[in-house]
């Protein structure tokens, strides 16, 4: 299932003890146990610690700067960045000992990224983005809440796990060359792929979405991917794109997808947007994995104040006997002086279930119907707030989020996020509720960019 705090991309997913003992010494994520592998680099996790620390004490000793390496000469440049994250978390899950090996969880973690962003001369552009993540023992089993990637459709090749995954993952998250001529820009490599126009609920971003409770978004994960956007006028633009698709359950891959791309799985999408009125549109079509889709977007203000988006698709199946859905999703928004704002939105999830006995589990929503109410406000200048309700119609359960961000100064920050789910719990192995499943959660985090 899925965690929402620490999520720093998409759709995370919890470690389920029913799935495991499914799939033997396989788990849900695809990494492997090997308890002599574990012991015998045991001794490698201070090392390991030892690096975070110094990156720091290196954060903490050093002026505050828009990036710590800048070059330039004439038309081209050279620009290092970097993150660093600490943080720690509890989660209480439900007494079910089918869905959780725990009823209390509890750790440290600590997650540190590199962004190397280049160009050269007036056409050429480069970006590298790479992450490593420092777990406890105790927090491995929330694995897709920490910013790992483990869900995301990528090369299994550029991602690495050292002792066993139990406490290192490094990764490449982005790594493209940008081409850029007149009306042209064409990007080769892994990079972060987004179609959406609405905010919590995203049925056209295909690749690697974030999930409708996760407030922290500043980096999307990286998908391998050729993308051509053609500016057709001041207002109008075409996108073209196409995806790499990967075998998952590969048992010699860190991450479970396969190194190598699969013909079958290579996607393909096309959007066209224009402005009209006070509003933005745009349709969508093309082929995503295994099926066909089409669809559309649009997004503006009406009467000049009240901010209206909305998109869907129809999709359906390659094969005669494969699924057919139709997701949409609308959502008004608005903003008042004061600061506050309020978004509301409900999707309507057609591959979702319409009965709890027809749930799912390992699916991004279990239902069909869902509503979201979100509200933020800046408080004082350096303390943000943001609430988050997401409503569950089809079993009634809801989960409540908080998300408060304080700034500590122009480079750091402090968050803290707690959740509160409510609903039926499990009985056995039967879901009773989808939000009945989570846990409560408290997480406290300090970032710092440099």
């Amino acid at each position: 299932m899925r965690r929402y705090a620490l999520s720093e991309n998409s759709r995370g997913h919890r470690r389920i003890k029913g799935m495991h003992e499914q799939a033997g010494n396989k788990s849900y994520l695809g990494l492997r146990a090997c308890p002599a592998r574990r012991d015998e680099l045991s001794g490698m996790k201070p090392l390991f610690l030892s690096v975070i620390c110094f990156f720091l004490i290196a954060i903490i000793s050093a002026s505050l700067a828009h990036a710590f390496y800048e070059w330039q000469e004439e038309e081209s440049h050279l620009e290092l960045r970097g993150l660093v994250r600490a943080f720690g978390a509890v989660f209480k899950n439900p007494e079910e000992q089918f869905f959780y090996e725990k009823e209390w969880e509890k750790g440290l973690g600590a997650f540190a990224r590199l962004i190397m962003l280049a160009q050269a001369g007036e056409n050429l552009g480069f970006e590298f983005n790479a992450y490593q993540t420092y777990l406890s023992s105790s927090l491995v089993s929330g694995l897709g809440t920490t910013g790992v990637a483990f869900d995301v459709e990528r090369s299994g090749a550029l991602e690495w796990n050292l002792i066993n995954g139990k406490y290192v993952h490094l990764a490449i998250d982005r790594l493209s060359a940008r081409w850029s001529r007149d009306r042209v820009d064409i990007t080769l490599g892994r990079q972060p792929v987004n179609l959406a126009t609405t905010y919590y609920f995203t049925p056209n971003d295909f690749f690697a979405p974030f999930a409708a409770q996760s407030f922290y978004r500043v980096y999307k994960p990286g998908v391998d991917a050729a993308r051509a956007e053609v500016r057709l006028g001041d207002l109008s633009q075409l996108s073209l794109v196409s995806v790499l698709g990967y075998q998952s359950g590969d048992q010699d891959s860190d991450t479970g997808w396969s190194d190598s791309p699969e013909g079958y799985r290579t996607s393909a999408v096309a959007r066209a947007s224009t402005v009209a009125g006070d509003f933005e549109w745009a349709v969508i079509g093309g082929t995503v994995r295994e099926s066909d889709i089409i669809g559309g977007s649009f997004q503006g203000e009406l009467f000049g104040w009240l901010g209206l988006r909305a998109e869907g698709h129809r999709s359906e199946s390659e094969t005669a006997a494969g699924p057919r859905a139709t997701e949409a999703v609308v959502g008004f928004e608005h903003k008042w002086e004061s600061s506050l704002n309020i978004r509301l939105e409900q999707f309507y999830h057609g591959s979702g279930a319409n009965s709890v006995s027809k749930y799912s589990p390992g699916t991004a929503y279990l239902a069909r119907n869902y509503t979201a109410l979100g509200v933020g406000y800046e408080f004082t200048p350096l303390w943000i707030g943001e609430f988050l309700t997401l409503f569950n119609w089809i079993d009634h359960s809801a989960l409540l989020t908080a998300n408060a961000v304080y700034s500590l100064s122009d480079e750091r920050e402090l968050s803290l996020i707690a959740g509160v789910p409510i609903g039926k719990k499990p009985d056995g192995p039967i879901i009773r509720s989808e939000f009945g499943l989570y846990p409560w959660s408290l997480n406290i985090e300090v970032r710092s960019y440099f």
